[in-house]
């Protein structure tokens, strides 16, 4: 028992000094050491859900969206392009932007405002399924672009924020936490999807029955993001009171001065290039890693199941067998990314073979031409073959090198860089993301 209690016990992020404490466990720890708290693990999960969640909200409510644009061919064909590319622009132009503004930054307030940002959009999209129906398909092709561009924004302030905040604590966890929480909003909604899918009766629906029950979806997608983000909101206030209320302590037991606020706190700005060169195998990792996943949409979008039977079961069927197939990648990024808490398997200290792993990853794309592509036939006729093997593993080395990379970045900075290096971490991610979705292009011709 107790080798395995060693197994699953990390090092401190931090050397203890001399001089004890007393941990939320009730048991002694060195002075100087970084406490790990399950209660703020939660909230950073929460973050990490609400972080994504948004978008994959706008991923789910497609049918909708294309039921609203029906009466524009031009718009109903490249709605998806649009918000694919209003999204990568806005996100990423949001990420420099804000690595370059270091000095008096409060990362806090900037994950706080993305949180209000997505409620406002969310309230005002859930109301749009009810209202103004009548709206030409212009006109609402607009109003998305804008929600699109604000939840966009919103994305880049919280990522930009909560991992040069997760950093500032000095425990890699809170950044597994992080990354985990974004691949349960990755999961959530294929379930979601293919629940209903299967549970609407296998039978000819009017076309009015189809928009009322695509309206409902949508109301209950649009305001389940609502409820995410509000209910985040109110876990990250309690947590960033909690933290500000400690600091204030310390300051006020090591001085009789005034106590500073933490989040006005002015910080010597770090130079982009000093974080590209500290952290240049975790960075190129990083981005490669989320570069390729990005080729993994354009393939499960296309790749239908090998069975040719007229009575298929409705899980094989193209509604739910394409978001089935998103559902085993997302699974398999979530294990990945799970199974980065254990020590055992850490590769934090091992940023060069982090770096080999990106690379190799690329391997996989070119097992997807070996599946039912376009339904002209596989060349492995196996649904398992693309399930199991294709998208599960592709997802599970996604999610394991891309949160170990991240995991990663506070061990090869200084611990006054820390935050700077959270954030020049999600830049890298994010660019990764912006250079997979061009590229994704060239895989959609092929």
């Amino acid at each position: 028992m107790e080798r395995i209690r060693k197994a699953l016990r990390r090092k401190p992020s931090y050397e203890p000094i001399e001089g004890g404490a007393i941990g939320p466990d009730g048991e002694p720890i060195e002075a100087g050491t970084a406490i790990f708290s399950w209660n703020v693990y939660s909230v950073f999960f929460l973050v990490g859900i609400a972080m994504l969640w948004a978008w994959n909200m706008f991923l789910a409510a497609g049918p909708y969206l294309k039921y609203r644009f029906s009466e524009s061919e031009p718009i109903q064909r490249s709605f998806q392009s649009a918000e694919l590319s209003v999204s990568t622009v806005a996100n990423l132009g949001s990420m420099l932007v804000l690595q370059k503004l270091q000095k008096n930054a409060s990362y806090p307030k900037r994950v706080l405002a993305s949180l209000i940002i997505n409620i406002v959009t969310f309230v005002a999209l859930t109301l749009s399924t009810k209202l103004f129906l009548g709206t030409s398909a212009g006109g609402y092709f607009a109003f998305i672009i804008i929600a699109v561009f604000a939840t966009s924004l919103a994305t880049g302030l919280c990522q930009n924020g909560i991992f040069a905040y997760a950093q500032a604590f000095g425990r890699e966890e809170y950044t597994q936490a992080i990354m985990t929480g974004q691949a349960v909003a990755g999961v959530l909604p294929c379930l979601a999807q293919i629940g209903s899918v299967l549970s609407v009766p296998d039978t000819e629906a009017n076309a009015q029955e189809t928009a009322h029950r695509q309206s409902n979806s949508a109301f209950a997608y649009f305001l389940t993001a609502v409820g995410i983000s509000l209910i985040t909101l109110l876990a990250f206030s309690y947590l960033r009171a909690r933290q500000a209320s400690i600091l204030k302590k310390d300051v006020q037991d090591a001085s009789s001065d005034t106590p500073i606020e933490h989040d006005e706190t002015e910080r010597k700005p770090v130079p982009f290039s000093v974080l590209a060169w500290k952290l240049r195998y975790l960075a190129s990792s990083v981005f490669i890693t989320f570069a390729l996943a990005m080729t993994f949409p354009v393939y499960t979008q296309r790749i239908v199941s090998v069975r040719s039977s007229t009575n298929l079961p409705r899980i094989f069927r193209p509604a739910a067998f394409i978001p089935l197939g998103f559902l085993f990648w997302n699974s398999g990024d979530l294990f990945g990314r799970l199974i980065t808490g254990f020590p055992g398997l850490s590769l934090t200290q091992r940023p060069r073979i982090l770096l080999v792993l990106a690379i190799a990853r690329s391997g996989f794309v070119p097992l997807y031409l070996l599946c039912n592509l376009d339904g002209n036939g596989a060349v492995v006729k196996s649904d398992a073959f693309y399930l199991g093997i294709v998208q599960f593993f592709f997802g599970l080395t996604n999610g394991f090198v891309g949160s170990t990379s991240m995991m990663g970045a506070g061990e090869w900075v200084e611990p006054q860089e820390r935050e700077a290096a959270g954030g020049f971490m999600g830049l890298c991610l994010v660019a990764g993301l912006a250079f997979g979705s061009l590229a994704s292009f060239v895989a959609s011709g092929t």
